[in-house]
């Protein structure tokens, strides 16, 4: 597993990284909130954030370079189900997306046990949209001109995948994601 990859925990000392990868524009221009955040702003939602249980940020690093940030957000645990969501550096390696849907589709159903796992995506990430789709995330709504960007309204995407599709489908992934590895 650790050919994808690992999932740990974020250091104090790695906030203004995440905070720089976060106020990329390419970035931004995916995310609901989409002004630059300062560090002051950064800081005061870490500390309100980081130990908050319905909440667990991940630092996402591959051959010992932190290359992204996962969270799962909302965490239900009388439901049994979480939002997730990821943004990878402007520097990661190709592929890095998968990696870290892959990891976190198994911390959520194989550590953190949850039923479901979801995720709001804008409709113009149609590359994100295809990503989860192919890791078997469902569409289960669009929320028509749910968000507004620059003046115009734009839909969201709601997906959603069940523990028991993920099973159906992870070693078929895990297969696809180190068969350069295996080759």
């Amino acid at each position: 597993m650790k050919q994808l990859g690992i999932l740990r925990n974020i250091g104090d000392n790695e906030l203004e990284l995440m905070r720089a990868w976060r106020n990329e524009p390419s970035v931004r221009a995916n995310m609901y909130t989409q002004h630059e955040i300062s560090p002051e702003e950064h800081l005061t939602w870490w500390a309100k954030t980081k130990d908050r249980p319905d909440q667990k940020y991940f630092m996402y690093e591959t051959a010992g370079t932190p290359v992204g940030i996962a969270s799962f957000n909302g965490i239900d645990a009388n439901s049994a189900n979480s939002a997730w969501a990821f943004y990878a550096s402007p520097t990661a390696p190709k592929g890095t997306g998968s990696r870290m849907e892959f990891l976190m589709l198994d911390c959520a159903f194989n550590t953190l046990n949850l039923h479901k796992l979801y995720c709001e995506v804008l409709a113009f990430n149609t590359a994100v949209i295809k990503l989860h789709e192919k890791f078997g995330f469902k569409v289960e709504g669009i929320f028509r001109e749910q968000h507004k960007v620059n003046d115009a309204f734009v839909d969201t995407y709601r997906l959603g995948i069940l523990a028991s599709e993920w099973q159906k489908g992870r070693q078929a992934m895990y297969d696809k994601l180190t068969a350069h590895v295996k080759a």
